[in-house]
């Protein structure tokens, strides 16, 4: 991709931009959707996943992304993969838990854990896109 002008990268970087903020809001749509068509507000509870999710990443791992995908001694970093996932499997426990007492129907159920995948697939393609080193800025 050298070798292409700045203004095509400049088109491309800006259509990845774009693409994550489709995905991003498909998976608020999602999330809403699963509340509003269905009457019951329950399933907002996985909201509180969503924003507690990053919080670890931003805490102890700082800008740092490619500590996540290795072997690491440091503690820190396994700490924050470890709280990482536990607030993944929060994210698609909650739903479950709420259809299994009853209080979702399969819908929701279905809807939330779509928008719980596109929102993995949205941080998988920022983290990717961060790596790339014609993308940094600093």
């Amino acid at each position: 991709m050298a070798d292409l002008p700045g203004h095509v990268l400049a088109c491309l970087h800006t259509g990845k931009l774009a693409f994550l903020a489709i995905l991003v809001s498909g998976g608020i749509v999602l999330q809403i959707l699963a509340c509003a068509l269905f009457k019951n507000w329950w399933p907002m509870l996985t909201v509180i996943m969503y924003v507690l999710l990053p919080m670890p990443l931003l805490f102890f791992a700082g800008s740092d992304t490619s500590s996540l995908f290795t072997e690491s001694g440091n503690s820190w970093v396994d700490a924050t993969k470890f709280l990482t996932g536990a607030s993944a499997v929060g994210s698609i426990a909650i739903p479950a838990i709420l259809k299994h007492a009853g209080v979702i129907c399969w819908g929701a159920l279905a809807m939330e854990l779509s928008s719980f995948v596109i929102f993995v697939v949205a941080i998988m393609c920022y983290l990717q896109m961060n790596s790339e080193d014609d993308y940094k800025m600093f």
